[in-house]
């Protein structure tokens, strides 16, 4: 198998871009948001955008109080040795949705990889759900995305992921090197940051083929749920793997320890098709979203 999952501990490699008047050496497009509550609903207390990345004007899904924020790089792709780094804050009470005005799109890199960065604080009863479109990798394309969050034992997270190969005019298979997606998540507790999951995922097409046997079992797309809030248990990782069977997919669901009353699934999913793997998440997060809350399944088209 050329796609791998990783659950483990590892050393910080990503270092630190530390804020000011201009981008850091390397870096294409820096992002930072700070979310609170204000007069009953959810708004921007800190905001800060430099280079090729920035978010367009916040707008309400419903009467919820959550913002929707829509990240947007201007520049429309990444490109060999970009970096883009996000910083998100969510603090006590708040919550935030966070999309993408369209797919990420990740072209050739010859000389060194693209990469992201982002670092996701949530405090005491906040919320964030980290929605974006799909990432494209098309040919001789590397990505790597290194994702940190710590949240509070109270707080809730969802994040959904769709990756697909692009595809060249003739319906032949663009053959991009490797996509490499990390999230670390880490519990605040009284008795200091706990680690509840470190996910690392790497997918390597064979060269001769990116849809053959032995690489994510003939597949093409890949669709990835992560899960965190104290409301998690085994009766819901059982229920979403019920839910998952009713579509054209691979999928497994896997639930994390628990650690001060939160815990985590992890759902990854395996198809040939980008709509059917959104169908399939959309499934899932609706089931959350109205259980939850009382919200309706998201309708994110910005078309």
């Amino acid at each position: 198998m050329n796609t791998r999952t990783q659950v483990g501990f590892g050393p910080d490699v990503l270092g630190n871009v530390e804020p000011g008047s201009m981008l850091a050496v390397g870096v294409r497009g820096r992002l930072e948001l700070g979310i609170s509550v204000r007069g009953g609903r959810s708004v921007a207390s800190r905001q800060f955008h430099e280079g090729a990345l920035r978010v367009l004007r916040p707008h309400y899904l419903d009467e919820s109080g959550q913002v929707c924020y829509v990240m947007v790089n201007p520049g429309g792709a990444y490109l060999g040795s970009d970096l883009f780094v996000v910083d998100v804050e969510v603090e006590a009470g708040a919550d935030l949705l966070l999309t993408t005005q369209s797919a990420t799109k990740v072209y050739r890199t010859p000389g060194s990889f693209a990469e992201q960065r982002m670092t996701v604080r949530l405090g005491e009863g906040s919320r964030l759900e980290l929605m974006p479109d799909q990432l494209i990798a098309y040919r001789e394309a590397s990505y790597r995305q290194n994702s940190h969050i710590s949240l509070h034992p109270t707080s809730s997270v969802v994040m959904a992921e769709v990756v697909t190969p692009g595809w060249s005019p003739d319906g032949g298979a663009f053959r991009y090197e490797e996509v490499r997606l990390r999230n670390e998540i880490r519990v605040e507790t009284g008795d200091g940051s706990k680690l509840l999951a470190l996910d690392n995922l790497l997918i390597r097409p064979p060269c001769n083929d990116v849809t053959g046997m032995g690489f994510m079992e003939g597949f093409s797309h890949l669709g990835s749920l992560v899960v965190v809030d104290p409301r998690v248990d085994q009766r819901l990782a059982d229920e979403l793997d019920q839910i998952v069977r009713g579509f054209d997919a691979h999928t497994g669901v896997s639930l994390t320890a628990t650690i001060a009353g939160t815990a985590g699934i992890v759902l990854r999913s395996l198809s040939n098709s980008t709509e059917e793997l959104n169908n399939l998440l959309g499934a899932c997060t609706g089931v959350l979203r109205e259980r939850w809350y009382g919200q309706a399944p998201l309708n994110l088209r910005k078309y």
